[in-house]
């Protein structure tokens, strides 16, 4: 009689539970049709900023994946003053990127000595076919407008002075 009457009450205590939370509002967001707003430092795509790009593929060279594939050329520009040697400048012909490879580590972020990597908070990249997850310039170049700026320093920071 004892364990009939335990079952008994455990069930109503289930029966509360269930009933409580069927009277608070859901906390669930309908993804498409609600979006969360993203955080200032959210990692959601690589951007490319085309014209810092140095074709210096360190960002290639670092991939752990080797899904970043970068061509460029070499173009003799005049020299910066008069008397000067002309000087040999590299041109980036194609900077792409194969999200279905890439595990999103940001080392090539990290490792461009001349910002032309930046992540892009916008997550919302998927494709119907594995094969157009190789993003060219013109798709990294518009992520780029995404990116958010950087943020200044907090009060009390050092700023580091250049060298001359």
């Amino acid at each position: 009689m004892a364990s009939f009457r335990n079952s008994i009450q455990g069930m109503q205590k289930g029966l509360g539970v269930t009933l409580k939370t069927m009277l608070k509002p859901a906390v669930t967001v309908h993804y498409p049709h609600e979006k969360e707003e993203v955080t200032a430092r959210a990692r959601g795509v690589i951007a490319l900023q085309e014209e810092n790009c140095t074709v210096c593929m360190l960002c290639a060279r670092s991939c752990p994946d080797w899904c970043i594939y970068i061509e460029g050329h070499k173009e003799k520009r005049p020299a910066r003053r008069e008397g000067g040697r002309e000087r040999t400048v590299s041109v980036l012909d194609r900077f792409d990127i194969d999200y279905a490879l890439c595990m999103y580590c940001g080392i090539c972020v990290e490792v461009c000595p001349f910002d032309a990597l930046h992540w892009s908070p916008e997550y919302e990249y998927s494709e119907f076919s594995i094969a157009s997850l190789l993003h060219d310039m013109e798709k990294l170049g518009e992520w780029e407008a995404t990116v958010p700026e950087i943020e200044p320093l907090e009060l009390g920071a050092e700023v580091k002075k250049a060298k001359k």
